[in-house]
This record gives C-alpha cells, structure tokens and sequence, in this order.
C-alpha cells in the first residue's frame, strides 16, 4: 500500500482533512479559554464589567492576538525539524484561523474578503512552489 503513490497520496490527503479537522477543533477550544483569560485580566481593571461594553476595541484585539499567538506557535512548529506530513496537518490550523478572522471583521464587505482570501491562497502556493516544499 505504501508503495502505490497515488493511494499514499489519497491516504495522506485525508489525513490531512481528519488530523487538521481534529487541530482546528483544539485551536477553537483554546480561543474560548484564551476569551476566558482575557476577559478575566481586563476584569480586574474594569471593576468585574463586561469588558465588551467597557472597551468597544476589546473583542477586535482578542480576536486579531489569539491569531498572533496561533501564527507564532505554527512558525514554531514548521521551523521543527518533523516530517513533512505533520507539518501539513498543522498548516490548516493557521490557514484556518487568518480566514475565520479576515471573515470576522470582513463579513460586511463580501468581495474584499475574496479577494484577499484569493490573494492569501496564491501566495501561500506561490511560497510552496517556490521553496520548493513537499506538498499534497
């Protein structure tokens, strides 16, 4: 079986989508508890207000940090030196977090979502293509 390319490809394909599917789960849940944390640091300097009513800023900035801290953890993880498979699960979870957050604050302008959604897509190929990496 792991002699057939076109069933290893298959097979590592699907993979991909389960253990990426599995990843991008555990990445929801640590937003949550990453909200949870935020919310209680804010909390000690808003007296126990909703920091949402407090700061109209708030949810923006957790949002767009937890994306920064999903980006530093996968640049991490690709600098590692593991196959190149793992490495493939891990690319949707960030690939995933950068789309759900364009699509959070972009969601009033559908077409300018496209096209940067288009844009990230062609560069990230680009990037593969170019460095030469082994990709399904």
């Amino acid at each position: 079986m792991k002699k057939n390319p076109i069933l290893r490809n298959i097979l590592s394909a699907i993979s991909v989508g389960v253990v990426g599917f599995m990843l991008l789960n555990l990445t929801f849940i640590l937003d949550y508890l990453f909200h949870l944390a935020a919310e209680q640091v804010f909390g000690l300097f808003t007296t126990g207000a909703n920091p949402e009513d407090v700061f109209p800023w708030y949810s923006p900035l957790i949002h767009f940090l937890f994306a920064v801290v999903i980006l530093f953890i996968s640049w991490l993880v690709f600098r590692l030196k593991i196959p190149h498979l793992s490495k493939a699960y891990f690319l949707t979870v960030p690939l995933a977090v950068v789309f759900v957050t364009l699509g959070i604050f972009l969601y009033r302008s559908p077409v300018t979502l496209f096209i940067i959604s288009i844009l990230i897509t062609a560069l990230l190929v680009y990037y593969l293509s170019k460095t030469k990496q082994p990709w399904i």
